[in-house]
């Protein structure tokens, strides 16, 4: 993340400086000078897709490797509990990266969309992932699904 100030540092800012977001991202700054950005722009864009390109390589390669083991496991009961565990993190992974990924590429490719779309992904990006993690998680407990249960039986 250093090079990406000392990026910007070298750029003259003569736009508003008003963001789109409720927190400082790389490519809202980098719409803001009135110089030439490419290199700020490929450096961000080769960032987020080594970074996350990287990220995502070794969560398909590691879960390819846990999907292998519990395939091979004699019990089906445990090969479904295994399963159960792995869906609830391949959840919370997607609800992670989905929502970063969309506001870099909403920057980079949606100039044409409402100003607003990027500072709603942003904050999606902030409030549902951490809202929603919780929730993925704790679903999986037995006791929580039948008081669920319970609660919209009532209900309906």
């Amino acid at each position: 993340m250093v090079p990406m100030p000392l990026l910007l540092r070298r750029l003259p800012f003569c736009k508003s400086t008003t963001l789109a977001h409720p927190y400082c991202l790389h490519p809202n700054l980098i719409h803001l000078p009135c110089a030439d950005i490419m290199v700020n722009n490929l450096y961000g864009l080769f960032f987020v897709v080594s970074t996350f390109g990287l990220d995502s390589l070794c969560i398909v390669l590691s879960y390819m490797m846990i999907l292998k083991t519990v395939l091979s496991m004699a019990s089906r009961e445990g090969r479904l509990k295994a399963l159960n565990t792995c869906v609830s993190h391949i959840c919370a992974v997607v609800l992670y990266y989905s929502p970063m990924i969309g506001v870099s590429m909403a920057h980079r490719f949606g100039k044409h969309n409402s100003p607003m779309l990027p500072s709603l992904m942003a904050n999606i990006y902030l409030l549902v992932p951490p809202i929603l993690n919780p929730i993925i998680y704790s679903i999986k407990t037995k006791e929580i699904r039948k008081a669920l249960g319970r609660l919209f039986s009532q209900k309906f």
